[in-house]
């Protein structure tokens, strides 16, 4: 009897064609105008704006004003406006902001 010579494995399968990349649709609720009231409008403004546009200007304000602690990044040193918006505090990270933040957005 003679032996059959081994198969060769068929080679993997070519991978399927790339789909173009479907476009995420951003959450409508993020999007939607939500109003500042005075004491945040002082420092973003006082016109309606989607959630993340305050969140981009309130981190303009704190870049444009050197709030940003510069030995622990994660930490803002709030001037008067910003103290206001933190309830009092001197000294907020920056998780803690948001927090903050939202309680004068409505």
């Amino acid at each position: 009897m003679a032996k059959k010579a081994a198969t060769k494995s068929k080679p993997a399968a070519k991978k399927a064609a790339k789909k173009p990349a479907a476009k995420r649709k951003p959450n409508p609720a993020l999007m939607k105008p939500v109003q500042p009231d005075a004491i945040l409008g002082v420092v973003v403004g006082t016109k309606p704006a989607p959630r993340g546009q305050i969140t981009k200007k309130l981190w303009d304000y704190i870049k444009k004003n050197g709030l940003q602690d510069a030995k622990n990044k994660r930490n803002i040193n709030a001037d008067d406006a910003l103290k206001a918006v933190f309830g009092g505090k001197k000294t907020v990270t920056m998780f803690e902001m948001t927090k903050l933040v939202s309680k004068h957005i409505g």
